[in-house]
């Protein structure tokens, strides 16, 4: 009998797309450690970062073990399947979708053959040049046989199949020349049956850290992946960097210059707050935010208040810099997600409230601080502001600890698109009509950024700007399915997409392109699909 398919949601109404996440990557060496326990709890310390499927990957010495499913890491593993992953090294994986579809063969880590052998990987992040990435695989190994091969429709399957090397090279020399084709964001973890290796884009991106244990090292995402294994933060992986860790110890190698640009809205919303990203704890950032936010959008009230639970540590900042008391006028039931039970067309009406309930005995009379953290569609905030209205607040002012998303990310955020993005073809004012507030007011890019005590060379903002640090290609190399096959006309088995399929097997022979055919756009880039 199914169970629940384990997919939590950051939404607040069904069918709403909040930001969401990236995934989350870990890694350990550690002779005589029970090194499977130590990636599940390493993963359940990162499961806010992906929610669709989870792995672990496993090493003895000599042969790779793999298991993953669909789910949470709590539905997925047990006692019984985390004793037959045996061995010193392991590689975890918890995934959100960002290219290609929420399935099983699509879960993570991924499984390559090298010339010496396999190779388990697991990717956060996003590439940008994949349909270059898959001529290139198409050119050196036509005849290959891995997961691109058996529906895997990922980048990171890409990845794995460049790895796949010669007879002249080792699995971290052929690493070594295929890491600066790569183009993006990725934090990758990776291992043979002998070798542990971490990698981080130039850009640095994604977080990626390196911790000690007493009897080996762990990689992980993030700081508090680190925590709950006990193992002590030694420093972050540098952008461009390649380490690799086996019996002989720990070396590192440069594969390309590094040029950071970090994910402003890690700090913003992705992480933890008890994460620290390069020296800044992001609870101190986002108390920071709602102090500044405070300073730039004062407003007279009754009581802040937080949506629970990443609007919490700028709405506790907002509280401290205001004097304005700080209370818990929401309720958040934590164990609502998505389910096969589609609720009836009452509850679906009552949308918000199974995952929200007001404290009415708080609320009434309040002239209320809502603070969140951002706003993507604005049809939750609209929700929201009209529930706190039935339980008798008096005003409703929003504010937001972010500037407006009016961009899409291609950097491992899965956003909705440009198109669909509220602040897009709003200003501030129609937004706060169209959610239905007695004030709107959202933190300024500079206010965001002091906040991380970042310089603003280093941070990427291109979701608040528009300005990518990474080039992008034309459209139609881009987006979240663009290796997915096309669902057919009649509704039946999807046929093949096109591009795909080209990239996949040459054209018979005998059989040229038409001149001057246009290339196919693969869907708006950043839209779901």
């Amino acid at each position: 009998m199914p169970g629940g398919d384990g997919l939590l949601s950051h939404d607040l109404l069904p069918g709403e797309k909040g930001p969401q996440d990236a995934c989350g990557v870990f890694g350990v060496w550690a002779p005589g450690e029970e090194v499977a326990k130590l990636s599940y709890f390493g993963l359940y310390a990162l499961q806010h970062r992906g929610q669709e499927s989870a792995g672990i990957a496993t090493s003895d010495g000599s042969k790779i073990l793999i298991y993953k499913d669909m789910g949470l890491v709590s539905q997925v593993f047990n006692e019984s399947a985390l004793s037959t992953l045996l061995g010193h090294i392991a590689v975890g994986h918890t995934r959100y979708s960002t290219t290609g579809s929420s399935s099983w063969q699509n879960a993570q880590p991924t499984l390559g053959r090298t010339t010496s052998g396999t190779v388990a990987l697991g990717h956060n992040g996003n590439l940008t040049n994949t349909a270059e990435l898959m001529q290139l695989v198409h050119e050196r190994y036509p005849e290959a046989d891995g997961e691109l091969r058996r529906g895997n429709t990922t980048d990171t399957a890409v990845i794995t199949a460049l790895l796949t090397g010669d007879t002249d090279h080792t699995l971290e020399q052929t690493a070594l020349e295929v890491l600066p084709r790569l183009r993006g964001a990725y934090c990758l973890v990776f291992m043979d049956e002998s070798t542990l290796y971490a990698a981080r884009d130039p850009q640095g991106v994604r977080p990626l850290v390196l911790g000690r244990l007493e009897r080996g090292w762990v990689v992980a995402s993030e700081t508090a992946a680190l925590d709950i294994v006990g193992a002590s933060f030694v420093r972050e992986v540098e952008p461009g960097e390649l380490i690799a860790i086996d019996e002989n110890g720990l070396r590192t190698q440069r594969f390309a210059a590094s040029d950071p640009k970090g994910c402003v809205f890690e700090y913003v919303y992705l992480a933890r707050p008890d994460t620290s990203i390069a020296g800044r704890g992001v609870h101190e950032a986002r108390v920071e935010m709602g102090r500044r936010l405070a300073a730039e959008h004062p407003v007279e009230a009754d009581l802040v208040i937080p949506t629970p639970e990443s609007g919490t540590p700028a709405a506790i900042g907002y509280a401290q810099a205001s004097g304005i008391p700080f209370g818990q006028g929401l309720v958040k039931n934590s164990y609502v997600g998505r389910t096969f039970i589609q609720p009836s067309e009452t509850i679906r009406q009552r949308g918000i409230k199974l995952k929200l309930n007001p404290l009415k005995a708080v609320i009434k009379g309040k002239r209320l601080i809502v603070v969140d953290d951002s706003i993507v569609r604005g049809n939750t905030q609209r929700a929201l502001v009209s529930m706190l209205r039935e339980a008798g607040a008096a005003e409703v002012h929003v504010r937001i600890s972010s500037p407006p998303i009016t961009w899409p990310c291609f950097y491992g955020i899965d956003f909705a698109s440009r198109a669909e993005l509220i602040a897009t073809g709003l200003g501030v004012d129609e937004v706060r009509q169209a959610i239905g507030a007695d004030s709107l007011g959202y933190l300024s890019e500079d206010g965001m950024i002091a906040s991380t005590e970042q310089p603003r060379e280093r941070l990427c903002t291109a979701c608040f700007t528009g300005n990518y640090p990474i080039p992008l290609p034309d459209a139609e190399h881009l987006g979240k399915n663009l290796l997915e096959r096309q669902p057919a006309s009649n509704g039946c088995d999807p046929g093949p997409d096109a591009e795909f399929e080209s990239l996949l097997d040459p054209a018979p022979a005998g059989v040229t392109a038409t001149p001057g055919t246009p290339s196919r756009s693969i869907g708006d880039p950043g839209r779901q699909e």
